[in-house]
């Protein structure tokens, strides 16, 4: 037991389970249209791997105990494994297309600057310690890179249905990251001006039903409605209302880390299954 509990917590606190949701998001993506190619997607997976390990190392005073605790313990291992992912999704990145690799420039310096801070008249400035972005960085990352980097890189027409694939994916991961700053609120310092520390736990939790109902929502502005897709992502919106609402600042620490962001293995499963 104590041996697969370690590798239990190296699965969740090495990034690799962060890394197969983003990993099943862009599946969903492609799967939508027909295309089962993998290369963006192990690209997204092994490149998830390296930059939120790349943050927590270097931000590891900033860190939750028992992530603290993690990396201490495996600081070497873990250094190791990064650096294999780093080479794996750069050695992907030779398949992409130019325009593909135009639109990851932007999440590239997004992904440097969220952990190197920038220098503005003597001060020093890091993306994440802006009011309020933290959460819409991550939800607009992860939205772009799921969905159209994508259709960029498979020549797939970006019309007014790919613009609502694009904002649910938006609303989606706005939603579940939620749970994840309700958690944090202890150890989050007072300058990140996450939701829950600006406007409290309670309301942060009715914004997240906003976000899900809008999700739920923008499924019957696309040009047909599917009523196998509808199906899909009203089990998705309810499953991670049920999640948003449970969640708490003393939650376990695997509630987010791992039930939470099991998620879109869900979809992607509901997806194979229903569609």
């Amino acid at each position: 037991m104590p041996l697969l509990k370690r590798v239990f917590d190296f699965y969740i606190f090495s990034n690799i389970h962060v890394a197969l949701a983003v990993f099943c998001l862009v599946k969903i993506t492609l799967l939508s249209y027909g295309n089962s190619s993998d290369i963006i997607p192990l690209f997204c997976f092994f490149s998830t791997i390296a930059s939120y390990n790349l943050i927590r190392i270097f931000r590891i005073e900033e860190v939750q105990p028992w992530f603290y605790e993690f990396i201490k313990n495996n600081k070497l291992i873990l250094i190791l494994f990064t650096v294999f992912s780093a080479v794996v999704a750069f050695l992907l990145i030779f398949k992409f297309r130019y325009a593909t690799l135009f639109w990851f420039i932007p999440f590239g310096i997004i992904t440097l600057f969220y952990v190197n801070p920038f220098h503005i008249k003597e001060q020093k400035i890091s993306l994440r310690y802006i009011a309020f972005v933290k959460l819409f960085l991550i939800a607009i990352s992860w939205a772009a890179v799921t969905v159209i980097i994508p259709l960029v890189q498979h020549r797939i027409h970006i019309g007014n249905n790919e613009i609502i694939l694009f904002v649910q994916r938006f609303l989606f991961v706005a939603a579940i990251t939620i749970p994840f700053d309700i958690r944090d609120i202890t150890y989050d310092k007072d300058e990140l001006k996450t939701l829950p520390q600006a406007i409290g736990v309670p309301k942060s939790k009715w914004l997240g039903l906003l976000f899900l109902m809008l999700f739920l929502g923008l499924e019957f502005f696309k040009t047909t409605v599917v009523p196998e897709q509808l199906r899909i992502h009203f089990f998705i919106a309810v499953i991670t209302l049920l999640f948003l609402v449970k969640s708490t600042e003393e939650q376990h620490k695997y509630y987010s880390a791992f039930f939470v962001e099991s998620l879109p293995m869900v979809w992607l499963g509901l997806f194979i299954w229903l569609r």
